[in-house]
């Protein structure tokens, strides 16, 4: 297992086919004046590649973009709404087919609240996760070891996570309600984009 760290783009058939687990890091949650700073990408066979981009540069990331863009290949997500709407907003492409994590575990795991990565991963996988560097700043010139590897563990389980929540899914009898959602949520990112973030077009008010 290694973590490789590429600037501006990842190179050339670094993966291996078939899903691949994808994060974000941004400079904040307000995707147009938070720049994106790093995306995480793993195949699941226990490498993760990190891919920095430099305060202006251009997003000109064709390898990167054709992996995220291509339709065979579904991508796997924690809270998938935000990394959908960054991917979006900076490097111009719908990163789809989705499996959020996330709306799964929401899904099934209804005896609980707790629904972020680190619970998943704690209670699914039995393995620990820091969150210490969630909130440091993915800006600098220089990424530190914690961050990399803060980064690196966000992509790093989610292959095994999809397989368990898929399962609990199907044995639930919510698999097609589940599939709908993922598959409306490009549409919920550009809603976001487009000034809606904050409000649920569907209630009655």
């Amino acid at each position: 297992m290694a973590v490789y760290f590429h600037e501006e783009d990842l190179p050339e058939g670094v993966l291996a086919p078939g899903p691949v687990a994808v994060d974000t890091e941004t400079m904040g949650l307000i995707t147009p004046r938070d720049r994106l700073c790093l995306v995480q990408i793993s195949d699941g066979k226990g490498d993760e590649h990190l891919v920095r981009f430099a305060k202006g540069s251009a997003y000109d990331a064709p390898n990167l973009k054709a992996v995220l863009a291509d339709p065979s290949r579904v991508k796997l997500y924690h809270f998938a709404r935000f990394d959908l709407a960054a991917i979006e907003h900076y490097l111009g492409v719908t990163a789809a087919p989705v499996f959020c994590t996330k709306i799964a575990s929401k899904l099934v795991r209804t005896y609980t609240d707790r629904h972020g990565l680190k619970y998943l991963v704690s209670e699914l996988l039995g393995a620990d996760i820091s969150k210490q560097q969630q909130s440091s700043d993915w800006g600098g010139p220089v990424l530190s070891d914690a961050q990399r590897e803060y980064a690196a563990s966000d992509v790093r389980f989610l292959h095994r996570l999809r397989d368990i929540l898929a399962e609990r899914l199907e044995r639930e009898g919510r698999t097609a309600i589940a599939q709908a959602c993922f598959d409306f949520l490009p549409t919920r990112a550009r809603l976001d984009l487009a000034g809606w973030a904050d409000k649920d077009i569907f209630s009655h008010e």
